[in-house]
């Protein structure tokens, strides 16, 4: 089983440890790889960001069908590109933030999460009411800490991470925590840890359960929304993609 993890930003150091944490959380006998786009943002922190990152993301899906990839997971907490993704493939598409809030609902009730930034977190509520887990989720809160000080400061990241993940167990009447980015897949233990909660980090959590869709023969359906687009012509930096096919 081959799982492609796409960091939609192009921070190679960020890229480096999601994969890190998804080869310690996979199965024997799953291969993880993992990618950014060339070019784009280095962090992905508004919805300008996630636009153009989408782009970067749907172009490592193309690359990965030359590759017979079995499954992708889109590891950044906004799911930049997740269904136009879904619509070039039949292999599994899984977002972080979709797979961290499914995972959430089989250990508790009601789960809150934390986030980098406040701006972000709006982000999060607008995924929470998409995905239909707005009832099980209390709050989303924000440590306030820029993306990339999770490579760059980290030390003082884990503690502000830390001391909001407390907060949330003391006045939220939660039973576990969702880590609202990427760029945390390697700091569940020591949060988990601090807080003595359960936390849940989206790029294992999309790890286990692309590993479970393909092991029940489970794919992108064809039908409705997510079938191939249309062929057509693109123009000017697009131009590339004009009359390509994806089936």
């Amino acid at each position: 089983m081959h799982i492609r993890v796409i960091n939609p930003n192009t921070t190679a150091t960020m890229t480096a440890t999601i994969d890190a944490a998804a080869k310690r959380i996979a199965s024997a006998g799953t291969d993880i790889s993992s990618t950014n786009p060339a070019g784009g943002p280095v962090s992905i922190e508004s919805h300008f960001d996630e636009a153009i990152s989408a782009v970067g993301v749907v172009e490592e899906v193309m690359k990965g069908e030359q590759e017979k990839v079995d499954a992708y997971i889109i590891a950044c907490f906004g799911d930049p590109g997740l269904l136009a993704a879904r619509e070039l493939t039949r292999a599994p598409v899984i977002g972080i933030a979709e797979a961290a809030f499914h995972m959430a609902t089989l250990i508790s009730t009601r789960f809150s999460i934390v986030t980098t930034l406040g701006r972000t977190g709006i982000i999060a509520e607008h995924l929470l009411d998409m995905y239909g887990f707005s009832h099980h989720c209390r709050r989303v809160r924000a440590a306030e800490i820029p993306v990339l000080d999770l490579e760059d400061d980290s030390d003082a990241a884990l503690t502000r991470i830390i001391d909001e993940c407390k907060r949330a167990r003391d006045e939220d009447n939660i039973g576990a925590i969702v880590l609202g980015c990427g760029g945390m897949a390697d700091l569940t233990g020591q949060i988990s840890d601090a807080v003595g909660l359960p936390v849940v980090e989206g790029v294992t959590a999309a790890v286990k359960l692309a590993e479970a869709l393909v092991g029940l023969g489970l794919g992108t359906s064809k039908c409705g929304d997510l079938a191939f687009p249309r062929p057509k012509a693109f123009t000017g930096q697009f131009e590339h993609l004009s009359q390509q096919r994806f089936d």
